[in-house]
């Protein structure tokens, strides 16, 4: 977050929840119809959980409730393209660039 953003938040915003991710959402004091979210650490938009996204863009008006993952549901994973831990599957460049062949592999088309 820039000082521009954490100034503009204290003038004008008023908290109205917070995550499980420990992100602060806001909205306009005056009733604008402005909402945005200060990211706990480093400002990452997959790490908004699907409830507060539908407030933010105006899906909804509720606030949405914390409340805990279900037993189902899987831990955050940050988006890791571009990075060195972000998936290559066999054949890709990065590693090599080659890849076993498959029984069913394409066949170049032949004109007779």
């Amino acid at each position: 977050m820039t000082v521009r953003t954490r100034f503009y938040t204290w003038l004008n915003g008023e908290e109205v929840g917070q995550d499980t991710y420990g992100n602060r959402y806001f909205r306009h004091k005056k009733g604008e119809r402005r909402r945005w979210v200060l990211y706990q650490g480093e400002a990452e938009a997959s790490k908004v959980p699907p409830e507060w996204h539908a407030w933010l863009h105006y899906t909804t008006d509720t606030f949405p409730i914390a409340t805990p993952p279900l037993a189902w549901q899987k831990e955050h994973l940050p988006n890791l393209t571009g990075t060195p831990e972000a998936y290559r599957p066999a054949g890709a460049l990065e590693r090599g660039g080659k890849r076993a062949r498959a029984t069913g592999d394409y066949e170049a088309w032949q004109p007779e």
